[in-house]
């Protein structure tokens, strides 16, 4: 009998998974960029992060009553699939297993080596940053395809010890902020460098900070009684962190003046540490940083493993016999997760290259760390509106009111991303489109009719 992913992951995992996932660097990493966009306007900048939470939150809500209905083998495409049909599915998984996975993955790899070359004082565009990047990237991949169970466990531990830093800013952060007069400071006073359309441009770094929660839909197949704990996981995992984010974002301002956190790019978060827990303290606490950023990319490299293992589990996409098969010994699709490791390095290449050093691409160099989430939002909108049409069975609340929350949210991002990128979004565009293409072009030489593809 052919092997098939087991049922081995719990609630607690899950939401570990969820939080774990969203909460890693983006609240460190984007953090300096909201206080930039916003000029250093604190209530802007919490607003940006209230406004991408209500976003995250809608739309984790819908997916979550999908999830009580939908359950096989990758919970995005599962949706897609059942409000949109075969083809589309197709379409949401190519782009997840080729665009969406492994560009946030090489990103995050290059996060937690950039906080890393922070401590050592390395440069954070350096090659010793690079190759650290790379070691991490082939290390998060190694203990998912070799070790699922390990991978999950590990997931778990840097969940909770993500959680330290963070709490312990947004607490003593704050007490020491207000008993000093510092956060009233940096409530008051604006720095005058904002950018046009700076809530926009606030909102999409938020969304990066934000993003990753679908991803944890990709294990409900592994998930034991996935109907019931996915939406729990999904809920509950959202809900804390937008809770987590606002709560920290407020104890950084009670530590130092906002223009010193905006000067200070890649080292402001270690100072901040080290203003309130001394040097030595901060340090340490900066370590848990980095350990934090190394559970979001076990998180991302999760999905990175089941990318293509998606598509091909349906006989779609490029070698399907191939891809979608599972090692019976690591019960992994081991091949899928090779896969999923080569277009990272691509992608990591290419973020070097567009971002890091000198333009490599041209027009074509754009933010593959923002822009690639915009577009999953997009791909959502269709998904809302037939589960809308569809789920007749529902009521209002659960049918109508959450699902035209998450479109106005979706269509917001789209907007936001435009503002905040203009012509480098165009130039994501025919990246993406051709990419989209090329996937077409497989979906076309692909023997089993769609009518015929077998689901399990």
């Amino acid at each position: 009998m052919e092997p098939k992913l087991e049922k081995k992951y719990g609630l607690f995992t899950a939401i570990a998974m969820v939080v774990g996932i969203v909460i890693g660097s983006g609240v460190f990493f984007k953090a300096e960029k909201i206080l930039t966009a916003t000029g250093g306007n604190l209530k802007e900048g919490i607003l940006a992060w209230v406004i991408g939470g209500i976003i995250m939150i809608s739309c984790a809500y819908t997916f979550s009553v999908m999830a009580t209905k939908y359950q096989y083998i990758n919970g995005v495409v599962d949706y897609a699939e059942a409000t949109m049909g075969k083809k589309y599915a197709y379409y949401v998984g190519w782009f997840m297993a080729v665009i969406y996975y492994p560009t946030i993955t090489s990103v995050l790899a290059w996060v937690s080596a950039r906080y890393t070359c922070v401590i050592f004082g390395f440069s954070i565009t350096g090659g010793e940053c690079m190759t650290i990047a790379c070691l991490y990237l082939i290390s998060s991949f190694t203990m998912n395809a070799l070790s699922p169970v390990l991978a999950g466990k590990f997931q778990v531990s840097t969940t909770v010890i993500k959680l330290i830093p963070l709490f312990l800013m947004a607490v003593i952060g704050s007490f020491v902020g207000l008993r000093s007069g510092m956060t009233m400071y940096n409530f008051t006073h604006y720095v005058s460098q904002r950018t046009s359309n700076g809530l926009f441009t606030a909102v999409v770094a938020a969304s990066f900070a934000y993003e990753g929660w679908i991803i944890a839909t990709c294990i409900n197949a592994e998930l034991k009684n996935a109907k019931r704990n996915l939406p729990l996981a999904l809920i509950a995992g959202t809900f804390i962190t937008m809770s987590v984010y606002i709560l920290y974002y407020i104890g950084l301002a009670g530590t130092i003046k906002n223009e010193v956190m905006m000067a200070g790019g890649e080292t402001g978060a270690k100072l901040a540490f080290q203003t309130v827990f001394t040097s030595a303290g901060g340090s340490l606490l900066f370590v848990f940083v980095i350990i934090s950023c190394l559970g979001t990319l076990n998180g991302l490299m999760l999905g990175c493993t089941r990318g293509i293992y998606s598509i091909a589990a349906r006989g779609l996409g490029p070698k399907p016999r191939i891809f979608s098969q599972v090692d019976p010994a690591t019960n992994m699709p081991v091949n899928s997760a090779i896969m999923g490791l080569f277009l990272c390095g691509v992608w990591l290449f290419y973020f070097y290259g567009a971002n890091l050093t000198d333009n490599w691409f041209g027009f074509f160099s754009f933010d593959s760390s923002e822009l690639p989430i915009i577009t999953i939002y997009a791909l959502y909108i269709p998904i809302f509106i037939m589960f809308m049409v569809k789920g007749k069975e529902l009521n209002f609340f659960n049918r109508i009111l959450m699902p035209c929350i998450s479109l106005a949210g979706c269509i917001f991002m789209i907007t936001a991303a435009w503002f905040a990128h203009g012509i480098a979004a165009v130039a994501y565009l025919i990246v993406f489109f051709v990419i989209m293409a090329f996937g077409a072009v497989l979906l076309q030489k692909t023997k089993l009719p769609l009518n015929e593809i077998p689901h399990k």
